[in-house]
């Protein structure tokens, strides 16, 4: 796999492809960052960002990964000191999913976003960016956006400065985060920073099949036992024969193969013997082919999400 095609993983947009060419044709070391909003725990849709970071890491690039404690503290998340706990602990998590804390970058915001250079370039794009423009980037990140506080309209207006005053060609993030992105890229130039490329990654579906989200409880977090992911797993929708929005097969798409050339599916001999299966396109026709039984599906998911997630449950 060359260097366009593993950034290009498991990317659902990438702004611009042309430009992120160039990019890679011009500058032996480029850089890219995400910025986590420190407001809970780190599930698997966090973990797809990350192995995003760590396909461009493999690329050549440098990382840096913002811990938005202020983001976090303006969009209602805590008091500065408990979202800043709860950044320490991302950090545990992001460095034993592989981010080399040697490699990688770690940056707390309140480390210099409340500097005087900072500030007024935020104050700057306030000037040209309307409210209605930022309450839309807010949309599918805000709390409580039915009644959004004015803190929350500073909130993509940061992000965006952010992006500038780390020295980012390549912002990378969910695309949810896509407004944000999009306003960096129009506002930033106006006062002689460059554009970012946006490289945007899927929203990954619950294990029930709908939205994930943390008030149903339809997630995998990182720090979850052994035992409570089978659980979870064996709980999950992924009806027969059906790969399409099956969660299951998400997680060998989006987790599982980015780290594994094989996976093997443990079986009796009785019901087929063990099964083997190199890319996730294989999978798919097998698991649509009746080949493949849903249950054994559901075991091989739970035993390598749990070697993926075994480093992080020893440091926390």
């Amino acid at each position: 796999m060359d260097k366009l095609e593993l950034i290009k993983r498991n990317v659902q947009e990438i702004v611009t492809e042309e430009e992120l060419m160039d990019l890679l044709a011009t500058k032996e070391n480029p850089t890219a960052y995400v910025g986590y909003e420190p407001s809970g725990k780190i599930h698997m849709g966090h973990v797809l960002t990350v192995n995003k970071l760590l396909d461009l890491q493999n690329t050549g690039f440098e990382i840096t990964v913002l811990l938005a404690d202020m983001h976090a503290y303006l969009n209602q998340k805590g008091t500065l000191e408990e979202v800043r706990e709860t950044a320490d602990y991302n950090k545990r998590c992001f460095i034993a999913l592989g981010l080399d804390g040697e490699k990688t970058k770690f940056v707390y915001g309140s480390d210099f976003q409340l500097n005087p250079d900072y500030m007024l370039n935020v104050l700057k794009l306030t000037r040209a960016t309307s409210l209605n423009r930022a309450r839309r980037s807010m949309d599918e990140v805000g709390r409580k956006m039915k009644d959004p506080k004015v803190s929350q309209m500073v909130y993509p207006i940061m992000q965006s400065i952010d992006i500038a005053m780390l020295g980012i060609d390549v912002a990378v993030g969910g695309i949810d985060q896509r407004k944000i992105h999009m306003l960096a890229r129009e506002g930033l130039p106006s006062f002689g920073y460059r554009a970012p490329i946006c490289i945007h990654t899927p929203i990954l579906l619950g294990l029930d099949g709908k939205k994930m989200s943390s008030s149903s409880g339809n997630y995998i977090s990182v720090d979850d036992t052994e035992d409570i992911i089978n659980k979870k797993v064996k709980k999950a929708f992924c009806p027969v024969g059906v790969s399409e929005d099956n969660p299951v097969l998400e997680l060998f798409r989006y987790h599982i193969f980015p780290r594994y050339d094989e996976v093997i599916f443990k079986r009796p001999d009785n019901y087929g013997g063990d099964m083997r299966c190199k890319t996730i396109e294989e999978l798919e026709e097998v698991f649509e082919s009746g080949a493949l039984h849903p249950m054994d599906l559901k075991d091989g998911a739970s035993k390598y999400i749990n070697l993926i997630l075994e480093p992080v449950r020893k440091v926390l």
